[in-house]
């Protein structure tokens, strides 16, 4: 992101959020609703909300926050009614406006982890797997592999070694929604956390690239993009529909990597006795002959030399 686009996302950050709260909801007098020219709050509405001049409140969506403080953050997150989330956004905003511009770099992208890290996702029962900020898939254990089939071209034969990205499944694969039975949310929560992930390292080329490409080729992306709205994700349920065992209602929590910054751990689980535990055992025996005849295969593949 460039920096001007730092500073006016803030603004527009800001504007979407107002746009939500009508004046009625926040115990504002309307005198004549035919006449207000904006679907949610005035400008000077949140000033007075928040105990700041008008001029002050406007001068921070138009960009210009040096100089404000975490107290007037908070004031203004309270009078917009930011959930956790969206409060972070602000702050990572407004954190990201007063940096110093960088040269923009790109996140780790390749399908490396540490052994460590590795050797948790493989052996954890369920599908484990890592991602990173753009939501590439990093690095998993068989079972997420398995998992994951849809994500690759040749869904019967997942191939490890190919880069997989979750969001552009999402938004450019026909087969997601097939996978995600409610398209729509996952589609919804897919947006959510990428623009999260944007907020807080706004000089990820990765990020940046894959925002335009998806903005370009996908509607839908598009719009959603647009709304600003932002998502923690930590803990939830999740149904799928997967081409080889079907129907899956999977539990999931997710965690960030200290020591790996960008990097997000996420487990799959699925309560023991429910037909979802069937198929993920009908899964894991796929997995392990599917996978295993990929491996071979391309353990047979002959290498050819660059010259170098």
């Amino acid at each position: 992101m460039e920096s001007t686009n730092r500073v006016a996302e803030i603004g527009q950050f800001l504007a979407s959020r107002r746009a939500k709260i009508t004046p009625e909801h926040v115990g504002l007098p309307v005198y004549d609703a035919a006449k207000r020219r904006v679907p949610g709050l005035r400008r000077q509405e949140v000033a007075t909300l928040a105990g700041l001049s008008v001029d002050y409140y406007t001068q921070i969506e138009r960009g210009k926050v040096t100089g404000v403080s975490e107290s007037v953050l908070d004031a203004i997150a309270h009078a917009l009614e930011l959930d956790e989330a969206e409060r972070s956004h602000l702050f990572d905003l407004h954190r990201s406006a007063l940096t110093r511009p960088q040269r923009v770099r790109s996140r780790r992208t390749t399908k490396a982890v540490r052994p460590m890290v590795q050797r948790l996702l493989d052996g954890y029962a369920g599908p484990a797997f890592v991602r990173n900020a753009r939501h590439d898939l990093v690095a998993a254990n068989r079972l997420a592999y398995a998992f994951y089939s849809p994500l690759y071209p040749d869904q019967l034969h997942p191939d490890p070694s190919k880069a997989v990205n979750f969001v552009r499944f999402c938004f450019l694969d026909p087969r997601a929604h097939e996978f995600y039975p409610d398209w729509d949310q996952m589609a919804d929560g897919a947006v959510n956390l990428l623009r999260t992930d944007a907020g807080r390292d706004p000089y990820d080329r990765g990020i940046s690239d894959l925002v335009g490409e998806l903005s370009t080729r996908s509607d839908e992306f598009r719009v959603r993009w647009a709304k600003h709205n932002v998502r923690l994700h930590y803990t939830g349920t999740k149904t799928f529909h997967h081409p080889v065992v079907g129907d899956l209602t999977i539990d999931y929590e997710t965690m960030p990597l200290p020591a790996d910054p960008g990097l997000v751990l996420t487990l799959y689980s699925v309560d023991p006795g429910s037909p979802s535990a069937d198929a993920m055992t009908l899964l894991g025996n796929w997995a392990a002959t599917t996978l295993a005849t990929t491996a071979a295969a391309a353990a047979e593949q002959p290498t050819h030399s660059t010259g170098e």
